[in-house]
């Protein structure tokens, strides 16, 4: 048996701006549904829910969504858009302008921080990182 398995959102009353917006950003994205109560979307092959659940439930950093970006430029464009409106973290994480958290990460990192001779100083060197720089890493 297979099921799919997806994230459910809880938003106050925007689920649809806010699906509007995700698809924005990410570039093979579409609405897939949308109700009152549900918004059901696709960022790039993958799928969301919004739900329409009110002011009971607030985001938090307890649960991120992880985009891995293949280049600097891809870094910066993420973080420049899923921030914009939101909040800047350390080591790549953010939350956007509805609470949720993303973490912008160059999918190198775990390559580098594997490596037995690079490993700790590429750790060091992005514990000071808000954005993450992959020369800086690279360097390390």
């Amino acid at each position: 048996m297979v099921n799919s398995i997806y994230p459910c959102f809880w938003f106050d009353n925007n689920a649809k701006e806010a699906a509007e917006y995700y698809c924005s950003i990410f570039k093979s994205s579409k609405i897939l549904q949308c109700t009152p109560l549900v918004t059901s979307f696709e960022l790039n092959g993958s799928r969301f829910m919004g739900l329409n659940g009110g002011p009971k439930y607030q985001a938090g950093p307890a649960v991120s969504f992880v985009v891995e970006c293949d280049s600097q430029e891809e870094i910066d464009y993420y973080w420049e858009k899923l921030g914009e409106g939101g909040r800047y973290d350390m080591c790549g994480w953010l939350a956007d302008k509805f609470g949720f958290s993303w973490q912008i990460v160059p999918k190198i990192l775990p390559d580098l921080m594997s490596d037995p001779v690079k490993g700790e100083r590429v750790i060091q060197a992005f514990l000071k990182m808000k954005k993450f720089d992959i020369k800086t890493l690279l360097e390390a």
